[in-house]
């Protein structure tokens, strides 16, 4: 009879141990709470809703057409209709100091050109101090908005105006640092 008992002294010393032993895993193991307190302690992304500060460099074709450089850095909300829907797409996930090259297509930057919004207007409807040139960009007040014309052509009583962003049917190339996000 004793050696029963001993064996189930045995037995409920190694039961306890083992308890023991997974208490002890449970207690050191991080917690699910424990790591989404760590994530929220990470760096921020780029998401909806978030205030970004970016360094960039346009180029259409080759040629740098816009750029942050000597002016700092363009901030705006993302989600807030600021900027073209593909360059928005583009940096969401993005980290502060992260760097990122892409490109956007006309449909998700400045459109297809739209063959209606050019149109033929007499030249006497120029502002009397402009000497019309194909290629001006002139201001225009659009639906309460200062809208960019382009002048495409010069004829011998009438100009030839183009509504369409001047970026319109072009492919864009980004290159993008992300400075800041609040």
């Amino acid at each position: 009879m004793k050696r029963c008992y001993v064996k189930r002294r045995n037995l409920t010393l190694i039961v306890l141990l083992l308890g023991f032993i997974s208490a002890l895993v449970f207690i050191t193991s991080p917690s699910e709470g424990a790591e989404k307190k760590a994530k929220k302690g990470s760096s921020p992304v780029v998401s909806e809703g978030k205030s970004v500060k970016v360094n960039y460099t346009l180029k259409v074709d080759g040629k740098v057409v816009d750029s942050s450089s000597g002016r700092g850095p363009l901030e705006f909300k993302v989600g807030g209709h600021q900027m073209i829907p593909g360059f928005e797409k583009a940096v969401l996930g993005m980290k502060a100091g992260e760097k990122k090259s892409f490109k956007v297509n006309p449909q998700d930057g400045y459109g297809q050109e739209n063959p209606k919004a050019v149109k033929e207007v007499p030249i006497s409807q120029m502002p009397a101090n402009v000497t019309p040139k194909a290629g001006m960009i002139l201001a225009a007040e659009k639906d309460g908005q200062r809208v960019p014309v382009r002048i495409q052509e010069v004829r011998k009583d009438t100009v030839v105006l183009n509504f369409n962003h001047p970026l319109a049917g072009k492919t864009l190339n980004f290159d993008v640092e992300v400075v800041e996000i609040k």
